[in-house]
């Protein structure tokens, strides 16, 4: 299968290497956030932030097998402190919760597409890519939920996970046309975090299932 994306992808010196870099900063934001809503201390505050800005490249890259991007690169878990130490200084904000929401929009679109395209760099199936970009953007956010006693991402009616996976389909569908790399990670990213914005502003959610379950 050929790549969609060089393997070069995998350095981050390279072309979506921002953006992963963001999506890191991002989720581990999102992480300190929930640690702030249980008001746990700084050494918590740093373990939900780094588990959850790298959990779900972990996975990813244990399931496609490439190197563990954070093993191979310490800054990543620099980022995660960094963000961690950044939300615990910012302190009790009255608009830091609902940041959280927009941030984990902007983590989920972003996180959708880089880890679509490292699928990708490493030679994975078109469609195999695209689950791979949803894994990547949500899983850090499913074990974040998991360990602060909240609902998972994936039992809420919300749109979240729909807004990764249109992330990544975009992405994916738009390089299999032949559309260059960054715009078509800058088209996939923005769909994806319309959507998501649509779900916090509108509350735009998907239809439940009809009628009745019975035994």
């Amino acid at each position: 299968m050929t790549p969609l994306v060089d393997p070069a992808i995998a350095n981050p010196e390279t072309v979506l290497g921002a953006l992963d870099f963001a999506g890191v900063a991002v989720f581990a934001a999102t992480g300190a956030l929930a640690a702030a809503r249980q008001k746990h201390d700084l050494v918590t505050f740093a373990f939900f932030g780094a588990i959850t800005g790298v959990g779900g490249g972990t996975l990813r890259d244990l399931l496609i097998g490439a190197p563990v991007f954070w093993v191979q690169d310490w800054r990543y878990i620099a980022v995660c402190l960094a963000a961690s130490l950044a939300v615990w200084l910012v302190g009790a904000r009255p608009w830091r919760f609902r940041a959280l929401l927009w941030l984990d929009a902007f983590g989920l679109a972003a996180y959708g597409v880089m880890g679509a395209a490292k699928a990708s760099a490493f030679g994975i199936a078109p469609l195999i890519c695209i689950v791979m970009g949803a894994l990547t953007a949500c899983f850090g956010g499913v074990v974040r939920d998991l360990l602060a006693g909240e609902p998972s991402i994936l039992l809420r009616r919300e749109i979240t996970v729909s807004a990764a996976l249109v992330a990544a389909t975009v992405f994916v569908v738009a390089r299999v046309a032949g559309l260059d790399l960054w715009p078509a990670a800058f088209v996939g990213a923005s769909l994806g975090f319309a959507l998501r914005a649509g779900a916090l502003v509108w509350g735009w959610s998907l239809p439940a299932f009809p009628g009745t379950v019975t035994r």
